[in-house]
Order: structure tokens, then C-alpha cells, then sequence
């Protein structure tokens, strides 16, 4: 009775709240190759191409994101060896590794701000603040970018050029494969048909640029940023690098696919992505979310603030995924593949990564496949069902840590898989209500690890504003 009391209050306050978005979206002026923060922003990859627009002077845009969630998850780790709050084995603190007692409720509600500017005819300003997230409570700036889809410059030539030519400059989220398109980013979790994203999470905000070109479905990118989460201009320290490389080195991104409307009722995608960089200050291509986990300290140690053994950042804003640690050098390519037909949606994923941090010697590698199908339905597809399939399979780094009883050494290959199965509604195209069943399974993890033979398994319950 005290859940089904829950649910009801949460789903009322979204039906009383849902009638906001439609009355500011109504005051909104329009903004030319923008991607639509609501239901027709679903399935868009890169910005939409609009060379036709007319210019009328500056316009200014405010759209937000607003997500709110009811978790219900359980969890587990039967193989940990020393699975308790804490002990001393032969004199050497053990902090142990109990998994911290969770129980069901209502998380953190997130939210983020949009503004895009049209400066001028083909020239667009986008600047993304969250205001609320799991990683970062207090409001922070994820980016901005200026985006140029025309040229201020006279001549036919530069008309050519930039009627299958996009430029990107500024502090924005790097095109690393398809996936960052899907998956939820703080309070815009509307594209997402399910919680989460894929358990090693490529996400990245960087300073630099991407240039694009498209034609006749053909598309092809390359970019170059400074291949950290900000800037910086600190040098290297030994004390931080003990490879003794001091060099900082660029990101070099590249993609390329094809992307095309085949059929009234059939579309298909196919791209390759590569990222590398070979000698960063601190690369986060699979930590740089600043947003955090749509799990709540899932499958996380008991301990108030946790260490990080396992180099992923602060565990309790990431729970549930799983970070590499290539923090020094990092070379990572992704496949996709996307179709869609009529109602049926497709998407795949495959990718190899490989990488170290400064403490190693030798790169490790990692590999991860998802694969999902989503159907929709309902005469503007506002309703849909999903199922997903997920699985890493990693070399951990060999940073082992403490002495006797308490030492945890990473020495092999270790995997994680995830099911997951959802369904949503959109009651109006601002407005989603979804829900998922989650398993997910740690093997193969050291007995000394908080994650041995771990699991967790439940639901959870979202709901998603969009404008």
C-alpha cells in the first residue's frame, strides 16, 4: 500500500506539472539545424542540415530537461571475501567490502537548462547548464559551442562548401560513436528508451573542433580537441606521471557512415568511430560524465565516501557502470548500426578499446557489445517496448593496493552483463513516463573486490519533460 501510495503521488505531480512546457514552448522562436529537445528529437544523430532557412535577426531560445525517478533495486555480493564493515587481519587495517544498505524511494530529481542563439544566418550558439544532477548538485556548466552551417564570407564557393559542410568550435560533447546520442544525459533523458546507457559509458566534454560533411546519406567527420574534461594548462608533473611522459597530447576523433531514408518505412545507419589519444593530463573518455548514473548507489561499498580502487572516479555518482581507467593514453573504436522499420527500431553496438593509465607499463583492452529492439506504436508512436543486451569484457589495471589480507591485485579479465526490458508512454510529445526491469551481473572479479560475483536486479520508474 505505501508503494502504490508512492507511485500515485509521483505520477500526479507529473499530470499537474505537464501542462508547463506546453505553455513555454508555445513563446519559443525557432532555431535552424537544431536537434528538438522532445519526442521529434528521438532517432536524430547528428544536427539536422537546413541551408533554407531565412535569417530575421537574433533569436534566443530557453529549452530544459527535467527528469525524476523511483528506484526499486536490490543488490548483492556473495563472492567478496571480506564482506562485512571492517576488520584488522594480522595487525593491517581490512575497510571490507559490504555493499551499502539501499532501500526503495524516489532519487535526486535532475535538470537541465538549454539556450540557443541564432547569431546569424547559419550560425548558431548553444550553451547546455545542468542544475541538478547526481554528480553535481549544485548548477555547472556542461558547455557551449558555436555551430556554422553557413559562412559570413562572400562568394559561391563558400555557399558550395558549406551546403554539405557543419563546423563545430567550443567546449562540447565529443562525437564519439552513436551511442552518446541515446543515452541519457542528466535531466534530457527523453531519447533514452531505457534508464541507463551502456555499462562502459563514452562520454566526453572537450575544448576544440569538429568538422562534418554530408551528402546523400554520406557522411564523414574528424575533430581535434585538447583531450581532457576542461582546460588546462598545468604541466605534467612526475609525481603524477611516473612514465615519465610529460607530453600533452590532442585527441584525434574521426567517423564516418551512411545514413539514409530508404523507404517510406525504412531507414538505415551504419558508422565507425575512432578517438585517440596517446598522451593526455587526464583523459575521461569513459568517465567524463558530469551528470552521473540513473542507478542510485547500486552495487556501491557501505562506506559513507568510498575510495576508488578500481580508477572509475567517484563511485557513487557512477553506479552500475564500469570505467576502463585509460586515463593516460586511450585508442577506441565503435561500430553502429541502426535500423528502423515502420514501428521497429534496431540498434547495435560493438567496441575495442585500449588503453593505460600513467602507473602502467603496458596498455590493457576492453570490449563491449549492446544490442537493443525497441517497438513503438499508437498513432504518434507514444507508445513503446524495449529490450536490452549488454556485456564488457575487461582487463582491470594492476594497481594493487594494501599488503597482507587487505592487497587487491587486478590481474585478469573480468565481465559484466546486463539485461534490462522497458516500455514507455508519451503523453503529450514533451512529456514521457517509462519504466525498466534491470539484471546485471559482475564475474570473474577478484574475491577482494567489493564487486565479487556481484548483482543487482529491480526496477525503475521514470518520468521525463522535455522542451
Amino acid at each position: 500500500m505505501f508503494m502504490q501510495k508512492k507511485i500515485f503521488k509521483f505520477i500526479t505531480l507529473i499530470l499537474v506539472t505537464g501542462s508547463l512546457p506546453v505553455i513555454l514552448v508555445a513563446q519559443q522562436p525557432r532555431i535552424a539545424n537544431l536537434r528538438a529537445y522532445d519526442q521529434t528529437g528521438i532517432n536524430v544523430f547528428e544536427d539536422p542540415k537546413d541551408t533554407g532557412s531565412i535569417f530575421s535577426g537574433i533569436k534566443v531560445k530557453f529549452g530544459a530537461g527535467f527528469t525524476q525517478q523511483f528506484q526499486n533495486l536490490k543488490h548483492e555480493n556473495p563472492g567478496a571475501l571480506n564482506n562485512q564493515a571492517g576488520s584488522f587481519a594480522n595487525g593491517i587495517s581490512v575497510p571490507g567490502n559490504k555493499l551499502k544498505v539501499i532501500t526503495a524511494g524516489f532519487q535526486t530529481a535532475q535538470a537541465n537548462l538549454y539556450m540557443d542563439v541564432q547569431l546569424a544566418d547559419g550560425i548558431r550558439l548553444n550553451i547546455t547548464t545542468y542544475l541538478s544532477t547526481k554528480h553535481h548538485n549544485e548548477t555547472w556548466v556542461k558547455g557551449g559551442y558555436l555551430q556554422f552551417d553557413k559562412l559570413p564570407f562572400k562568394g559561391q564557393i563558400w555557399a558550395d562548401i558549406m551546403k554539405v559542410t557543419t563546423i563545430k568550435i567550443g567546449h562540447f560533447e565529443v562525437d564519439y560513436g552513436d551511442e552518446h546520442y541515446r543515452r541519457s544525459d542528466g535531466g534530457q533523458s527523453l531519447y533514452n528508451p531505457f534508464m541507463e546507457g551502456n555499462i562502459m559509458d563514452e562520454f566526453a566534454t572537450e575544448i576544440g573542433g569538429e568538422v562534418y560533411v554530408r551528402k546523400h546519406g554520406w557522411f564523414a567527420m574528424a575533430g581535434l580537441t585538447n583531450g581532457m574534461i576542461k582546460g588546462n594548462v598545468d604541466s605534467l608533473y612526475k609525481s603524477a606521471n611516473p612514465d615519465g611522459d610529460l607530453h600533452k597530447a590532442p585527441s584525434l576523433i574521426l567517423k564516418a557512415g551512411f545514413d539514409k531514408q530508404l523507404a517510406e518505412k525504412l531507414r538505415v545507419r551504419l558508422s565507425g568511430s575512432y578517438y585517440g589519444n596517446q598522451s593526455s593530463g587526464g583523459n575521461t573518455l569513459f568517465g567524463g560524465d558530469r551528470s552521473g548514473s540513473n542507478y542510485q548507489f547500486i552495487m556501491e561499498e557501505n562506506s559513507a565516501n568510498p575510495a576508488s580502487t578500481t580508477g572509475s572516479g567517484s563511485p557513487l555518482a557512477f553506479s552500475g557502470r564500469f570505467n576502463p581507467g585509460f586515463s593516460k593514453k586511450v585508442n577506441a573504436f565503435m561500430f553502429n548500426g541502426f535500423i528502423k522499420a515502420g514501428g521497429l527500431e534496431l540498434f547495435g553496438t560493438y567496441e575495442a578499446a585500449s588503453g593505460r593509465t600513467s602507473k602502467e607499463e603496458d596498455s590493457r583492452k576492453v570490449n563491449q557489445y549492446a544490442g537493443d529492439a525497441v517497438y513503438r506504436f499508437g498513432r504518434t508512436e507514444n507508445l513503446f517496448i524495449g529490450v536490452r543486451y549488454n556485456i564488457v569484457t575487461a582487463r582491470l589495471a594492476d594497481n594493487a593496493t594494501g599488503t597482507g589480507a587487505g592487497a587487491i591485485q587486478y590481474n585478469g579479465d573480468v565481465t559484466i552483463n546486463r539485461f534490462a526490458t522497458s516500455a514507455g508512454w508519451f503523453l503529450t510529445k514533451n512529456i514521457l513516463m517509462k519504466g525498466e526491469y534491470v539484471i546485471q551481473k559482475y564475474k570473474d572479479f577478484p574475491t577482494a573486490d567489493y564487486r565479487a560475483d556481484g548483482k543487482f536486479n529491480g526496477y525503475v520508474i521514470e518520468a521525463i519533460i522535455g522542451f
